[in-house]
């Protein structure tokens, strides 16, 4: 009987896992396992708006997946996925290699949402990976620069942030702490500086308890974060944008942070997608697709109330651990256990020292907050690298 070949596509948080975890389970001759990445380092997600804003580099949210693998139980392919053959059993690479599977695992990630919002594909920046993240905080400096020459341009120090989730709050309150840094560099007035955080839903942070929302407002609205709530992006061009209500404002830093869908490549399979995810079953199927199955951003989740679940890191993560254990399980012909997500709590970042967050009922504000961050943090870098790497890359 030939080895079972497991192929997993993507080394986000879902892939990722799933692929430490099988590295943990099995033998090295037990099956064949091999991992597809566009890069060869996995980056951590929810600290991308750190390097964006400047407060951290970049190489800080990268972890290289080198000292990760297992080499003698786990193949690594560094290359992008082109498309999905589901009955020929195939994965094509853009650099025309095919590869074979008896189990594929989905965790290509999610794409930006732009809700059919004119011009913001073009004219937009998106903090979705390091090379995207490098580049806001380039362009950043850059137009503090350009102002010294063009002192009349103040559009070039005026930041659209649109979308006030997760995302949109992270980077503002990062932002919020780089500016007066950026002022002093480049001697800019910080009055002439102008951030907009822009958010079409009634209330910033939706789905997080009215106090702790009022709290992380204030609190970036004391760094020089200026909110828009109920106000649609209705387009986005080279000079700014146009709200719903008819306001323009002119800007040169257009960064949109108000959403995410799944990766396009999962419809393009012909696999049935809401919003370029698909809805899976407890196992974490495709449904009518017995041996591919789908993590992270690509998988659509309900709890008992029928509501999907949030897209979160810590749901990819224990994702990653079921599907892990579940794929062992099934190469040994033993039972295999139904993915339910356990929900931890939700913590967001308000820039050094800041955040909120709700463990139970608990709500958290503050630096205690950040401090359970930071552990929060801890514990996913150890889990992926050991105390070695959670000393390493932990800010402290």
């Amino acid at each position: 009987m030939s080895t079972p070949k497991i192929l997993i596509l993507g080394a986000g948080y879902g892939g990722l896992i799933t692929t430490l975890q099988l590295q943990k389970r099995l033998n090295y001759n037990e099956a064949e396992i091999t991992l597809v990445n566009k890069h060869n380092y996995h980056y951590i997600t929810t600290w991308l708006h750190e390097p964006a804003a400047g407060t951290a580099s970049a190489d800080h949210a990268r972890v290289s997946l080198e000292g990760l693998l297992n080499r003698d139980k786990v193949n690594f392919v560094k290359g992008t996925v082109q498309s999905i053959q589901s009955e020929a059993q195939t994965v094509t690479l853009e650099n025309g290699d095919v590869l074979g599977y008896d189990y594929l695992v989905i965790g290509l990630g999610s794409e930006p949402e732009t809700f059919g919002i004119e011009g913001l594909k073009e004219h937009a920046f998106s903090i979705r990976s390091i090379n995207a993240v490098r580049h806001i905080r380039e362009h950043i400096e850059y137009m503090f620069s350009k102002f010294k020459n063009e002192p009349h341009r103040t559009d070039y120090l005026t930041f659209v942030v649109g979308g006030a989730g997760f995302t949109g709050i992270e980077f503002c309150g990062e932002l919020g702490d780089r500016l007066p840094e950026l002022c002093e560099e480049f001697d800019v007035d910080p009055e002439l500086v102008k951030v907009y955080c822009i958010e079409a839903a009634p209330t910033a942070l939706p789905g997080f308890d009215p106090e702790l929302v009022t709290y992380a407002m204030d609190v970036l609205e004391r760094k020089g974060i200026e909110f828009k709530i109920g106000t649609p992006i209705k387009q986005c061009t080279p000079d700014g944008v146009l709200l719903a209500t008819g306001e323009e404002i002119k800007s040169k830093t257009v960064i949109w942070a108000a959403g995410v869908r799944g990766n396009s490549l999962v419809e393009k399979a012909g696999f049935e997608v809401m919003r370029g995810r698909v809805k899976v079953d407890e196992f974490l199927r495709v449904p009518g697709h017995e041996n591919v199955f789908v993590v992270g951003d690509c998988a659509l989740i309900f709890n008992e109330e029928g509501r999907p679940y949030p897209p979160t890191a810590q749901i990819a993560v224990q994702e990653g651990e079921t599907l892990g254990d579940n794929l062992a399980a099934m190469i040994r012909g033993e039972l295999t256990q139904k993915f339910i997500p356990h929900l931890q709590g939700t913590l967001a970042s308000l820039g050094k020292g800041e955040g909120i967050g709700q463990v139970g009922s608990k709500k958290l504000f503050g630096s205690t907050a950040a401090m359970m961050k930071k552990a929060s943090d801890l514990r996913y870098l150890y889990k992926i690298g050991g105390v070695g790497l959670a000393l390493k890359k932990v800010k402290l």
